[in-house]
């Protein structure tokens, strides 16, 4: 008996032993269990991933938007509440996204039920609102100070030829091109600017921009005072290749949800959402009467679409030819001809429409030339004001000027000390920008002598503490 009972106390002991061992652990279990969801960094993920893309300010499907948490609260034109904090039984949502055949999201993989067990406890738990506040870094009158130059991915000459604009951190900077003097500075809420294009009759100054992983942004610039006319968000990431109708009404650009969005400037609705890419879309062109539109990126295809219907017409270029990603398109001046370029570093001018039907072998009908292979993947291209010329920009460093009719090398030069990403010509025929990697805008001549090389910003040896934004490092 006594053997039995010390046999059973060292048990017991050994026994308490690991339940004392174990409560942090059980503790620590159990305070997870009690943690909160988090609207910010439990939801809204969810909400970007499987609901944005048709429920955003732009196309607000069923009248629901869903890019906020006040348009989320508020529901959609049924008039039921699509969030009762409390009450997830009561709350529209839950019946949207749940169920054997959920309505939402719609042409997409369901929720998991461990995604919908977040909804339903995030609205048992009152619904609260964790998003922090958005922090506009700089007040009215301040800019972004820098230290070091940023990347140049985008410049665009105005039709007048009077100003060069240039990307910055949340800023285009504006110089005049008699002594490239800087004259103005737009600054917006988007951190990256990915594209600069302006109106045929140079009144406006559009821009492809964002913050990565939290908005693509339309930006649309008065041109005679500088100010911001109107600040479109459409997407949850940064938007690239942005390009005005020719009546300057739409605006078209792409995104990395692997769509095309073309949104009327007017009403800002969202008029198009092209969704035949299978990669993220880096260009967009309207056709010379803005009845077609030509999209192209990662996905290594150049895709026709009529604007009215948004209903694809044709792949414009052969993909399966093994040509690699499409970084850059621009449009001839005066004919439906789009140059495309990117990995594999041959240019390509096609005819925007077919002539010849399709053949079995899908043959590169559309093809009206292939130029010479650059010296490393192409980022940008741009046509004379003319249609005479082209140039090139790698990430070789090198930028070219071709003569368009025969392929005939015009002008070579260093136009940067790492890579070429951005490149436009003068109106009048005279100038090549460039700028890229090293921060540096280079002003060509036609012959390829340079002319002007400065700094795309103003640099400041020291970062003043009086300013919250310090541009510290390559974007």
């Amino acid at each position: 008996m006594n053997t039995l009972r010390s046999t059973f106390t060292v048990h017991l002991i050994v026994y308490l032993l690991c339940f004392v061992m174990l409560l942090p652990f059980v503790a620590a279990d159990n305070h997870a269990g009690d943690t909160p969801v988090s609207y910010h960094s439990q939801i809204v993920p969810i909400l970007k991933r499987s609901c944005q893309g048709c429920h955003h300010p732009g196309d607000p499907n069923g009248g629901l938007i869903v890019t906020t948490y006040t348009d989320l609260k508020q529901g959609g034109m049924a008039g039921d509440a699509t969030i009762i904090p409390g009450k997830p039984d009561d709350s529209l949502i839950i019946e949207l996204i749940s169920g054997d055949e959920p309505a939402m999201p719609q042409n997409m993989e369901p929720l998991s039920d461990e995604e919908v067990e977040l909804f339903r406890r995030w609205i048992l738990e009152g619904a609260q609102d964790d998003t922090p506040a958005e922090v506009d870094d700089l007040g009215d009158g301040d800019y972004p100070i820098y230290t070091v130059p940023p990347v140049v991915t985008a410049l665009a000459y105005s039709p007048d030829g009077s100003t060069l604009a240039v990307s910055g951190v949340r800023e285009v900077l504006l110089y005049d091109t008699v002594n490239f003097q800087l004259k103005a500075r737009l600054v917006g809420k988007a951190r990256r600017i990915e594209s600069l294009t302006y109106t045929t009759d140079g009144k406006m100054l559009g821009v492809a921009s964002g913050s990565p992983a939290q908005f693509g942004e339309v930006q649309l610039w008065d041109t005679a005072t500088n100010t911001l006319i109107k600040a479109i968000r459409s997407s949850y990431d940064t938007i690239y290749g942005l390009s005005f109708s020719p009546d300057a009404s739409r605006v078209a650009f792409g995104c990395s949800d692997q769509t095309v969005r073309v949104l009327s400037i007017e009403d800002e609705k969202e008029r198009i959402k092209f969704d035949n890419h299978s990669d993220w879309v880096f260009g967009t062109v309207f056709s010379t009467d803005g009845s077609h539109f030509v999209s192209a990126g990662r996905d290594t295809a150049l895709k026709l679409v009529e604007v009215d219907t948004g209903s694809f017409v044709d792949d414009i270029n052969s993909s399966n030819k093994g040509y690699g990603e499409i970084n850059t398109i621009a449009r001839h001046p005066t004919e439906d001809q789009v140059l495309s370029a990117g990995e594999d570093r041959i240019p390509r001018l096609y005819k925007i429409f077919r002539e010849i039907r399709r053949d079995v072998g899908n043959t590169d009908f559309n093809l009206i030339r292939a130029y010479e292979a650059q010296s490393g993947s192409i980022e940008g291209v741009a046509f004379s004001a003319d249609g005479s010329r082209l140039a090139t920009g790698s990430v070789g460093g090198e930028a070219r000027i071709y003569n368009v009719a025969d392929g005939k090398r015009l002008a070579s030069m260093q136009g940067d000390t790492v890579g070429v990403f951005a490149v436009s010509f003068h109106p009048n025929g005279t100038q090549l920008a460039t700028g890229g990697f090293d921060g540096k805008i280079r002003i060509f001549d036609a012959s390829g002598k340079l002319l002007n090389a400065f700094m795309s910003v103003p640099i400041e040896a020291s970062a003043s503490e009086d300013f919250a934004l310090v541009v510290t490092g390559m974007t």
